[in-house]
């Protein structure tokens, strides 16, 4: 497969579409990214890497962090991990409230910001230095040391995370949050707050692919196993109520995240991570949903 000849055509092709979408305002700081940004770049198990458009700027990935944090979480607790959280689609908004009230607090899937801050919450308990080993674990992905927590985007979330606030303190009543509410939001806007580049984004989510194991030095991230369930609740909730719209046009495991971005990962093959800014209603990259759906159609490559 010439996926650089592939991704040079619907690049062309997906940057002539009128863009229907809308920046993601509520959060201040992301109100100010340059609605035009297009950037598209891909990691294969074989050593290729191409990019094109402004695959090398750095970005907010917000929910895309979520994948790293359940990764640690679930190399720690193994199994033990899914007392807490459900590995179930959500059907509603990635912030709702509706479903802790009926499920009694445990968070529908660890793609939700509930389940996320559950995630959150047992980094809390289980690590010396949370901040600073999940950003090690992270680094130690790929060669690049260069991802990083943006003070800006986290403070500038924390002056309008309110509803993520309400949250938190709600699971705490039900008793699925073992620190103070306080410390968990700090960890969880902190985490949303990454930045990061299609580039480096693509490297770091390659292990993925590779059953579990980086590619340069092979080291064992998470056993097959545990990567295959990765993929698999990426592939079912990582687009939130759109999870199942994303299967049906693109057929990839991935995950979104509101400043834009999408990485997309097919098993044995590679990971491919898009940014556009402009989100649509549902709070995925408009551009980048369509850049992947015609990805997958004209390469005729997807997990299906």
């Amino acid at each position: 497969m010439n996926y650089k000849e592939v991704i040079e055509e619907v690049y062309k092709k997906v940057n002539t579409i009128e863009e229907k979408g809308e920046l993601a305002t509520y959060i201040p700081e992301l109100a100010r990214v340059d609605p035009n940004k297009f950037g598209v770049h891909i990691s294969t198990i074989s050593d290729v890497n191409f990019g094109l458009g402004d695959f090398d700027e750095k970005f907010s990935i917000q929910s895309i962090s979520k994948v790293f944090s359940l990764c640690l979480a679930y190399k720690i607790m193994g199994e033990n991990i899914w007392s807490r959280l459900g590995v179930e689609p959500s059907g509603t908004g990635f912030n709702s409230l509706i479903q802790l009230e009926n499920d009694k607090g445990i968070p529908r899937n660890p793609f939700v910001n509930a389940g996320a801050i559950v995630i959150s919450d047992i980094l809390l308990s289980q690590l010396e230095n949370p901040k600073e080993d999940l950003l090690s674990f992270i680094r130690g992905l790929s060669n690049n040391q260069e991802i990083n927590y943006s003070a800006t985007i986290s403070n500038s979330e924390k002056s309008v995370g309110y509803r993520n606030i309400a949250m938190c303190n709600f699971i705490k009543s039900f008793g699925n949050i073992e620190n103070e509410p306080d410390k968990v939001l700090d960890f969880y806007f902190d985490l949303c707050s990454l930045e990061s580049s299609c580039e480096h984004l693509s490297e770091l989510f390659l292990f993925l692919a590779n059953n579990g194991k980086t590619r340069l030095d092979g080291k064992q991230i998470l056993t097959k196993s545990q990567s295959k369930r990765i993929n698999a609740l990426m592939q079912t909730c990582g687009f939130y109520d759109e999870s199942g719209e994303f299967a049906f046009k693109v057929g990839l495991a991935g995950k979104s995240g509101v400043g834009g971005g999408i990485i997309a990962i097919l098993p044995n093959h590679y990971a491919i991570s898009v940014w556009s800014p402009k989100l649509n209603e549902k709070g995925n990259s408009y551009k980048g949903m369509k850049f992947l759906e015609e990805f997958t159609t004209v390469s005729q490559q997807s997990i299906f």
